[in-house]
């Protein structure tokens, strides 16, 4: 039987965010308040660098004998897809994804040049490049019930019909209103815990 302590729950964060998100640190809090283990890398810019310090984790992790469950959150939840559909040890994953990007290659090709990031005075470069490493991460759905996909109808930059439509068969909460970073996310903590907790 699954417990707390058998899982350590990633959260992966979105395009110029970090670790200091609002959410990423009330998430973080919360599992060490249930003793879950908790990561959440400070994604790279570069998805091929970001896919491997996340799949290195997840190994470290596994090794110690520790079932995954992500949380990805816009880019994160792309991130999160992949590894879901192509790590070798998948089928102990289970995901729930936050206003999902579904399509990065095509959103984020507005976004090559340098950009300050979120939480700090970093500067982050967005190279063309990466728009072709993304288009190659683009992967179909295989076990949808693994998924749960939670969609704001007030996604200032997202199509929440989009992430519905990505996603078939995957458990949705559509929740009207909100916007893109979830500023309501506490209400909806419980189900999305409930869902990545569970065996």
């Amino acid at each position: 039987m699954t417990t707390e302590k058998d899982l350590c729950v990633f959260y992966l964060h979105g395009f110029k965010s970090s670790p200091a998100s609002t959410k990423a640190q009330f998430i973080g809090q919360s599992l060490q308040a249930l003793g879950c283990a908790y990561e959440c890398p400070a994604l790279d810019i570069s998805p091929l660098v970001a896919l491997d310090q996340i799949e290195t984790l997840l190994d470290e992790r596994l090794a110690q004998g520790l079932r995954p469950r992500l949380i990805g959150s816009s880019l994160g939840g792309f991130y999160a897809t992949w590894i879901m559909e192509q790590h070798p040890h998948r089928q102990q994953m289970r995901a729930a994804l936050l206003n999902p990007a579904c399509w990065p290659s095509r959103d984020l090709a507005s976004q090559v040049g340098q950009h300050k990031a979120w939480h700090s005075q970093e500067l982050l470069a967005f190279r063309q490049a990466y728009l072709q490493d993304l288009k190659a991460m683009e992967v179909g759905l295989t076990d949808p019930q693994r998924y749960l996909v939670v969609a704001a109808q007030g996604d200032e930059l997202l199509d929440w019909r989009e992430m519905v439509a990505r996603y078939p068969g995957a458990q949705h909460l559509v929740i009207p209103g909100s916007d893109h970073g979830l500023s309501d996310f506490e209400s909806h903590w419980p189900m999305v815990r409930d869902f990545l907790l569970k065996a």
